[in-house]
């Protein structure tokens, strides 16, 4: 994806509301006004939207706060077989995905994107994703996925459609559609009214560069583990600067990585912030 800049965030579209005696498809195609849209490219449209219409997003799918379409590759195959790939160019094991087919398939869903809507391709060798990555997206009107399969898409395609590369990790699957309902989600829930209380997302690993502080419910004493006293003080200075501490402890010891990452935000050498 490329980097720019975050916008302020937008105001949440509805879906036009018509009477009807059957629950509405949490999939159905109709027209949208202003709401964030994912349309998958994928050869699996069976696969969604699968946990996506389940829980807090499934709910906001529902209520039209956000919608999702697939776009069926194999519709764009050739032959009786619908065929959508073919051997590697110079030789090799496995197939790859032919540049026309999947053109055809971007160019509908580029015709029915509306706004600043992102192309990318989940492929283990694109950028990770990640919470700021998963930021940018909610300020989109919405992001166009391909997902990845065999041994990869031919790179014209890429080229040709400057689509950005984003990967979960550094580990390979048998193809997108899970690493997309994984954006998906991340993204969704950071969208107004998806969560219900926006301060959870804010309060959460990774919003503020730090891993989230440990977490504590009743009842006050399980299996002879006591709730630390101070959460249970009442004071809530110091109940803001135990999580600090806590936060700070579990990155440093955890997250290295994003230790060093937050204490260069701060404009402060690591040694200079011993826990």
């Amino acid at each position: 994806m490329s980097d720019v800049p975050s916008r302020p965030a937008r105001a949440v579209g509805r879906k036009s509301i018509r009477p009807s005696a059957v629950p509405r498809d949490l999939m159905a195609d109709e027209e949208l006004a202003g709401v964030w849209t994912a349309q998958v490219i994928t050869l699996l449209p069976e696969a969604f939207p699968g946990v996506l219409g389940l829980s807090l997003t499934g709910k906001a799918l529902k209520e039209g706060f956000w919608a999702l379409r697939t776009i069926n590759l194999r519709d764009f195959g050739e032959g009786r077989h619908r065929n959508v790939d073919d051997t590697p160019a110079g030789g090799g094991a496995g197939m790859v995905l032919r540049a026309d087919i999947g053109a055809r398939a971007l160019e509908e869903a580029i015709a029915r994107a509306r706004g600043d809507v992102p192309r990318l391709l989940l492929s283990p060798r694109g950028r990770r994703f990640d919470q700021a990555m998963a930021r940018d997206l909610a300020s989109r009107d919405g992001a166009i996925l391909f997902c990845g399969r065999f041994e990869g898409v031919d790179e014209r395609l890429i080229e040709q459609f400057g689509l950005s590369e984003v990967s979960l990790g550094d580990f390979v699957m048998t193809g997108g559609e899970i690493a997309a309902q994984a954006l998906i989600d991340a993204t969704v829930r950071l969208m107004p009214r998806v969560l219900g209380n926006q301060h959870s997302a804010e309060e959460e690993s990774f919003s503020s560069g730090l891993l989230e502080y440990p977490q504590y419910t009743k009842p006050a004493v399980w299996e002879g583990r006591a709730i630390p006293e101070v959460l249970l003080s009442g004071h809530h200075a110091k109940i803001t600067s135990w999580r600090q501490a806590e936060a700070e402890r579990l990155t440093k010891e955890r997250r290295p990585d994003l230790w060093r990452a937050h204490l260069a935000t701060l404009g402060r050498p690591e040694e200079d912030r011993e826990l």
